[in-house]
């Protein structure tokens, strides 16, 4: 992994020194809404017990996303190899850095990484169908729906009977928008 650049953000390696961040975002009932149905019982919840990412700073495909102006924890970025050239994008950001773009911003620079210095063939991303501002996260990226799956949920959140959709967008189709 190697450390980008935005016009806004510094996405570099995560590291262990992340965790306190990362778990202040689990904490978050609002960022773990469409995740968990709220905040997450780090008394009570095994990170590895549960269908959702809960990065420690260890994970070999996670940035942590630093504002480019103060270093100031704005959240975290995956890109996670599924095999046969195929990666799955990954965000989670702190409530006081929505809507300003960096989501966007961030995720953009990890599907330029992933086709024009990873290999990836294609990159996918998921969320809720509920979930608009990740889904327009995804549109603003030129990922498109592929499709609608509806899976059982562990945890019961408020919009799960709307199902979660999936994105995509092929090397082919990022090179023709460059």
């Amino acid at each position: 992994m190697t450390v980008l650049h935005t016009l806004n953000l510094i996405l570099r390696p995560c590291c262990p020194l992340d965790a306190p961040d990362f778990i202040a975002l689990e904490r978050d009932a609002e960022v773990m809404r469409f995740l968990n149905g709220g905040p997450v019982d780090h008394d009570n919840v095994d990170p590895d017990s549960v269908t959702f990412l809960m990065p420690r700073g260890h994970e070999p495909h996670v940035w942590t996303a630093l504002r480019r102006v103060d270093g100031a924890f704005v959240g975290w970025f995956g890109l996670f190899p599924e095999g046969g050239g195929l990666a799955e994008l990954g965000y989670r950001l702190r409530r006081d850095h929505w809507g300003k773009g960096l989501a966007s911003e961030g995720a953009m620079a990890l599907i330029d990484w992933g086709f024009g210095h990873a290999g990836h063939d294609r990159i996918i991303a998921c969320t809720m169908t509920v979930n608009q501002g990740s889904r327009r996260v995804m549109e603003k990226t030129g990922m498109t729906h592929e499709r609608t799956e509806f899976p059982a949920t562990p945890v019961p959140v408020a919009g799960a009977e709307k199902g979660e959709v999936w994105y995509g967008l092929s090397r082919d189709r990022w090179a023709a928008r460059r």
